[in-house]
């Protein structure tokens, strides 16, 4: 169980305690068995109405969850052979994202991830998962390695950011996040892009140009937080609950606007309750959607790319 809990489940905490206690039991009787059960299934049944109307706001804290998955946990758990490879070649390696080579089924992929920490000094190593202009540069040269051996890439986007440090802007994070756009947008290989937790502004963009956009079902993908929308706009970061139903930043929303095109359902009560599940779910949508990208010859790809994302946003021209 979870040690952990959101301000909306605090039922499922208290249900939580009740088992556990009961759980701990040294000699447990009938009668606590029966009550153990049933408590349990009122544990599911909770879950099941908790999860079943949450707010766009509670599916941000959701994807806020120290208890997460992270890109790592995915990687190693699909690429038992996954082999690291760090550093950008011109200043050093940023821990803020992994990167590496891995067989995925019968496939050998590139695996490019962002990554955060389970506790403060891991957090610290990882910045938060905040890459700084190294971080993108890594990424992008693992990418041109992919295509020259023809190797799908899978990114995968939990960040609240691009770095934005002295030090960060003074290496060109600027121009590190916008030459992955450019280059990732004729990468002549397959790019399938999953948000995992959050997807925040050019920080996750920065490594989320793709063919196929995938999100977890408890995730969020917009160009600012609700926090620094509502600081902006309303001059108040209380108001990140309204600023969240403004930006509407989930995968239901964004499927409607056409930027997502899949959303993979997470278990009941989000995929830190049952990792396995959740990894086994996304990993049929990853099969699935390379075996149509494989179909596409290498030229294709630019011009598909040009189409996805034309279709998206809306203009009208003056007269």
């Amino acid at each position: 169980m979870s040690n952990y809990y959101l301000d909306f489940e605090k039922p499922v905490k208290d249900l939580d305690n009740q088992i556990l206690e009961l759980e701990s039991s040294q000699d447990p009787n009938q009668a606590d068995l029966k009550k153990l059960i049933k408590l349990q299934e009122k544990r599911t049944a909770a879950i099941e109405k908790i999860y079943s109307g949450l707010s766009r706001w509670q599916r941000v804290q959701l994807a806020r969850h120290p208890n997460r998955p992270y890109s790592l946990d995915y990687f190693q758990y699909y690429s038992p052979d996954f082999i690291e490879l760090h550093g950008d070649r011109h200043f050093m390696d940023d821990p803020a994202v992994v990167t590496g080579l891995g067989h995925f089924g019968d496939r050998k992929v590139a695996w490019i991830g962002q990554q955060k920490g389970r506790n403060t000094k891991e957090n610290l190593h990882r910045n938060f998962g905040m890459m700084r202009p190294e971080g993108y540069r890594k990424a992008l040269r693992v990418m041109k390695l992919a295509e020259k051996f023809g190797l799908p890439v899978i990114t995968f986007m939990d960040t609240i950011g691009a770095y934005p440090g002295i030090g960060a802007e003074e290496r060109g994070q600027g121009e590190a996040i916008a030459r992955n756009l450019l280059e990732m947008s004729g990468l002549r290989v397959p790019i399938i892009g999953v948000v995992i937790g959050e997807g925040a502004s050019g920080g996750a963009l920065g490594i989320g140009v793709c063919d196929r956009m995938l999100m977890l079902e408890n995730t969020w993908y917009s160009v600012i937080s609700p926090e620094g929308c509502a600081s902006i706009l309303y001059r108040d970061a209380k108001k990140a609950e309204e600023a969240a139903e403004a930006l509407k930043p989930t995968p239901k929303d964004l499927v409607e606007m056409g930027i997502c095109d899949r959303i993979i359902t997470e278990p009941n009560g989000g995929a830190h309750r049952d990792f396995e599940a959740s990894a086994n779910e996304l990993k049929t949508a990853l099969l699935e959607e390379l075996d149509q990208l494989s179909k596409i010859e290498p030229d294709d790809f630019l011009d598909n790319r040009i189409q996805k994302y034309d279709k998206l946003g809306y203009f009208q021209e003056s007269a």
